[in-house]
């Protein structure tokens, strides 16, 4: 059923991690190594418990094989056996799973952003009900939250609320709340008791780390001059200013301040570095705001991937058609249900494709 080489491999790489970490690397190696580990820790642990049922299988055919095995013994076997293959079933279905692809987002933290959609202050205020529930499901998770920008609503609750929940795992479990959330309620303004219909759009998106900028020196033109202006009789006699243009990028940085040539490279080198970095933040946040943009769809509340029905306590997730009534408590944070009820699905279409 697997390929047997593929998981030596995984075993070998997992321990060859586990002796370089021992032999104490530098700080950088060090966290790398570590969550390279840390990621494979459970993909080892189902291949060696995958083995340990196929070897206890083993030993209980030769039992069984054996012609001067006592029928008492023979049918206690038996019953081993039957447990042992058991067993075997899901071992096999849970290192599956775990040989899966993993998504390399999964363990960041995230940028969620709630927006009220179409109902005006009912929307608002139920987008304010809604992040507060990411909210305590995050203080269970240990989660922590920091919202970066929020525009209340008129009767309360959020126009908009944008928030960064760091911790370990977050976006595995939050990435498929994307898309539009429907309420079906009885407002607080509503005196008739009519049941209104409004939505909230939410986008999950995983942080992106910090860029290291690397830069290639073949990517490179370095001119040196004449410094000009003021500077004294020493800085024009020598050719300490220096002119670097970033060839793929067309950023040009001159500097002249020092009378090192030197010093001067290297301050170009930094206000270089710098500019590339904050292009790739520009760059990184309008890919972002287009995620986001195909995510959240136009707020309508026909796109739902959810609704919420207050008067029947009911939650409905109509991508996976499960219902629970437990309304309340989904609102104060108890959402794992939901989560892995998602997930599994998730993983059951990537299984299904890896065996088509």
């Amino acid at each position: 059923m697997f390929a047997q080489d593929k998981l030596d491999l995984i075993l070998r790489r997992h321990e060859e991690i586990a002796d370089r970490l021992s032999a104490g690397p530098d700080a950088a190696s060090f966290v790398a190594l570590s969550r390279e580990l840390a990621s494979l820790d459970d993909v080892v642990a189902k291949i060696k418990t995958y083995r340990a049922t196929l070897a206890e299988i083993d030993g209980l055919g030769e039992m069984l094989a054996d012609p001067a095995i006592d029928p008492d013994m023979r049918e206690f076997v038996d019953g081993e056996l039957k447990v042992a293959q058991d067993a075997l079933t899901r071992a096999e279905h849970e290192l599956k799973l775990a040989l899966l692809p993993k998504d390399s987002a999964d363990e960041k933290g995230v940028i969620l952003e709630v927006r009220a959609g179409t109902g005006g202050d009912e929307a608002a205020l139920f987008a304010g009900d809604l992040f507060r529930a990411y909210q305590r499901y995050a203080a269970v998770k240990g989660w922590s939250v920091e919202i970066l920008s929020a525009s209340e609503g008129a009767l309360g609750g959020y126009k908009e609320i944008v928030a960064e929940i760091a911790g370990r795992g977050v976006y595995a479990k939050l990435k498929f709340e994307s898309g539009v959330h429907r309420v079906q309620r009885v407002p607080a303004t509503e005196t008739q008791g009519r049941i209104h219909t409004s939505a909230a759009t939410v986008a999950v998106l995983p942080q992106a780390e910090d860029v290291d900028v690397a830069i290639d020196d073949k990517d490179l033109s370095i001119e040196t001059m004449r410094s000009g202006g003021a500077g004294g009789q020493h800085v024009n006699k020598t050719e300490s200013a220096i002119r670097i243009t970033h060839i793929p990028s067309g950023i040009v940085v001159m500097m002249q301040e020092e009378r090192s040539q030197h010093r001067n490279k290297a301050k170009a080198m930094e206000v270089l570095r710098s500019r590339l970095y904050d292009a790739e933040r520009q760059r990184l946040d309008s890919a972002r705001a287009a995620d986001r943009k195909a995510q959240v769809g136009s707020g309508d509340r026909s796109e739902r991937i959810r609704t919420y029905n207050f008067p029947q306590g009911r939650v409905t997730d109509h991508r996976i058609n499960l219902t629970l009534y437990k309304l309340d408590r989904v609102m104060e944070g108890e959402m794992d249900e939901i989560f892995d009820a998602l997930t599994t699905d998730h993983q059951a279409k990537l299984l299904a494709q890896s065996e088509s």
